[in-house]
């Protein structure tokens, strides 16, 4: 008796598959077509593909419902902490005061107009220890808050961003969207470590428009 052996790819238990969960956190996190094809490394019409099938999927209209869609991958470090249910909600300890638990600033954003150059004075000239270099990012520790040079479109711009630690992301999302906050979009996760811990963020902007961060790192179960 022979057996019959399902073709093609094998079913996910989640959502969206992991190239779809790749595609769909890099516009969440404000990638075109072209900056997500070469960050990920495939075609522009690669990632127009999976970009139809994922607003099929979740039965969103365009790109922009998509950035402000707040699921989280299940097989993720912060997934499988939302399925034990021991991630406790920052919203449920503190509904009484409405209050988000904020952190410390855990990041500071810097534009360069060259990456290996900035990074090689940073490390030789100020001597910060380098932590880690990914494309066009580099990153520093300065006393325990992270220093991120990045090289791209807006280089050289007279600004920087914030980044505040919150140890609940999606409950921090909610409480300040309900206190008037403008999301860019939703809470998603730009980088999963070596050692699986996973870094979310999400942006929004401030009376005069100008990017701030919340952030928050979930190393693995």
């Amino acid at each position: 008796m022979s057996l019959t052996r399902s073709r093609g790819r094998p079913r996910y238990a989640d959502s969206l598959t992991p190239a779809e969960w790749r595609v769909a956190n890099a516009i969440r996190h404000g990638g075109t077509d072209r900056t997500i094809s070469q960050r990920l490394g495939i075609s522009s019409d690669a990632v127009k593909f999976h970009v139809g099938n994922i607003l099929g999927k979740l039965g969103l209209a365009d790109r922009r419902a998509l950035r402000q869609w707040t699921g989280v991958p299940l097989a993720s470090a912060l997934g499988q902490r939302q399925q034990r249910g021991d991630d406790m909600s920052e919203l449920a300890k503190a509904s009484a005061g409405n209050e988000v638990r904020w952190g410390t600033i855990g990041q500071l954003a810097r534009s360069v107009r060259d990456i290996a150059a900035a990074e090689a004075w940073y490390r030789d000239v100020l001597q910060l220890p380098h932590l880690y270099t990914f494309g066009n990012l580099a990153f520093f520790d300065c006393g325990g808050t992270r220093l991120m040079l990045s090289a791209g479109e807006r280089a050289g711009a007279d600004e920087y961003v914030i980044y505040f630690r919150v140890p609940d992301i999606h409950a921090a999302h909610l409480e300040l969207q309900q206190r008037g906050a403008a999301f860019k979009a939703a809470p998603h996760m730009i980088h999963r470590h070596a050692d699986g811990t996973e870094e979310w963020m999400a942006f929004f902007a401030d009376n005069e428009d100008r990017l701030l961060a919340i952030m928050c790192q979930v190393p693995p179960a």
